[in-house]
C-alpha cells in the first residue's frame, strides 16, 4: 500500500531496496485490474496497513488477501492503530500481522517494541518455490526444514525466532516487556475510551466554523465510514486529522495557544498528543511538496487521549478562538 506509514515507506523504498528487495506501489483504492497488475513473478508478499499513519486510509483486508492469495503469496498487515481488540485481520484472510508495541499496547509512552503474530494459516509448502527459507533445509540450524519439521502453523514464527531473532538480536529487554505487559493489562479499556473520545472531538472539529474539513472514519460522510464498519465495528482508533481554514499561518497559531494537549510526533498514547506537520517533521518542505507528499500545509494531526474529554474539546476550542 502506496499510504504507509513514512517510516515503513523509507524502510521499504529506500533501506531494503539498497538491501536488493524492491516493492511496488499501489493506491489502496486501486482498481482490480492495477492491484493485478502489481504482482510480478517474484512477487512474495503483499503488506497494507488496517489503519494507515496518518492517511488513515482503511485497507480492504479482504480484498487484499484474495489477491494475495491467488498469487500464492501471503498478506501481511500492520494493525498498530485499530489493535487487536477493534480489528482481527485473521478473519478477513490476513496471514501475518504486526505491531508497532510503541503504540496503544503500551499506551503510556514508556517503551518501544514490536510483535509478529502469525496466523499459522499459510501453506508455504504449497508454493514452495517462492519460500525456499521455510521450505529447504537451514543449514545453520542442524538442517531443519522449518515448512516439514513446524508445517504451516509454526514453520515461519519458529523460523523468525530461532534464526533471524537469533541472529538479528531483536528481542526486549526484560524491563521492556514488564512495560509493555502493564499496557496491554489495559487495552481493551482504553480502546474504548480512545474512540469515545475521538468521535466526540471529531464531530466537533467537523461542526467548526473554523475548521475546514476532518478525516475520520466514525464521521458519517467519511470516504471510509462503510469500510470502517464491516472491518471495525466498534470503532477505529483515537487518531484524526482535520485542516484549519487559514492555511499554515492559521495552523501554526492554533497550536501556539493549546494549553493541555501535547505537542509531539507520537501517537497512540493515553495522553492527548498533537502535530502540524509542516511547522513541525515537514517544515523543510514547501507548501507544494506538502500537497504531493499527502501531507497539506492546514494538516493537523491528533491523537485523542483517554482524558475527561469535555477537557480535550475545552482547550481545542479556546486554542481556535485565538485565531
Amino acid at each position: 500500500s502506496s499510504t504507509v506509514y513514512g517510516g515503513t515507506y523509507n524502510l521499504f523504498a529506500v533501506t531494503m531496496k539498497k538491501m536488493g528487495i524492491s516493492f511496488t506501489f499501489v493506491d489502496p483504492d486501486c482498481s482490480d485490474e492495477e492491484l493485478e497488475a502489481a504482482f510480478q513473478p517474484n512477487t512474495k508478499a503483499v503488506f497494507g496497513e488496517t489503519i494507515a499513519n496518518p492517511a488513515l486510509v482503511i485497507l480492504d483486508i479482504e480484498r487484499f488477501a484474495k489477491a494475495a492469495h491467488a498469487h500464492g503469496v501471503p498478506l501481511i498487515v500492520d494493525n498498530t492503530f485499530a489493535t487487536p481488540i477493534n480489528c482481527r485481520p485473521f478473519e478477513w484472510g490476513a496471514d501475518i500481522v504486526t505491531h508497532s508495541t510503541t503504540k496503544y499496547m503500551d499506551g503510556h509512552d514508556a517503551t518501544v517494541g514490536g510483535c509478529i503474530v502469525d496466523s499459522g494459516n499459510f501453506d508455504w509448502q504449497a508454493h514452495a518455490d517462492k519460500f525456499p527459507g521455510l521450505t529447504t533445509p537451514d543449514d545453520s540450524y542442524h538442517g531443519i526444514t522449518y515448512a516439514e519439521r513446524f508445517g504451516k502453523e509454526g514453520a515461519y514464527i519458529t523460523k523468525a525466532t530461532a534464526q533471524l531473532m537469533r541472529d538479528l538480536g531483536s528481542t526486549p529487554a526484560p524491563m521492556n516487556a514488564y512495560l509493555l505487559n502493564l499496557g496491554l493489562e489495559t487495552l481493551a479499556l482504553r480502546m474504548e475510551r480512545h474512540c469515545q473520545n475521538a468521535q466526540k472531538v471529531a464531530e466537533f472539529l467537523n461542526s467548526h466554523e473554523k475548521i475546514a474539513w476532518v478525516n475520520y472514519a466514525g464521521l458519517e460522510g467519511n470516504k471510509y465510514y462503510e469500510r470502517a464498519k464491516k472491518y471495525m465495528p466498534n470503532g477505529t482508533c483515537g487518531v484524526i486529522s482535520f485542516g484549519v481554514k487559514g492555511g499554515r499561518k492559521a495552523a501554526e497559531a492554533f497550536m501556539a495557544k493549546l494549553e493541555q494537549i501535547i505537542i509531539a510526533t507520537h501517537v497512540a498514547d493515553a495522553r492527548t498528543c498533537i502535530l502540524h506537520p509542516a511547522s513541525s517533521t515537514h517544515r523543510q518542505m514547501t507548501d507544494t511538496e506538502l500537497v504531493a507528499a499527502g501531507v497539506g500545509p492546514d494538516l493537523v494531526r491528533l491523537s485523542v487521549g483517554i482524558e475527561y474529554v469535555d477537557d480535550i474539546i475545552a482547550d481545542l476550542a479556546q486554542a481556535l478562538e485565538s485565531i
